[in-house]
């Protein structure tokens, strides 16, 4: 299983991640994001981030 990641924390790779809900349910929406940059606040309290679709480069 991919490690779930917060608000704030540095992404380890680029690629597309998947909001995650408190107690793990598909919200639906996705962000990109470049490795070494924060990820950015979720909606809601208790949300996290699971990459989903990794760059391929």
């Amino acid at each position: 299983m991919k490690p779930k990641l917060r608000s704030g924390q540095t992404v380890p790779r680029s690629g597309q991640y998947e909001i995650i809900g408190p107690r793990g349910g598909k919200t639906g929406e996705e962000i990109t994001s470049v490795k070494g940059k924060p990820l950015p606040p979720t909606l809601k309290a208790g949300f996290s981030y699971k990459l989903t679709d990794p760059t391929k480069h």
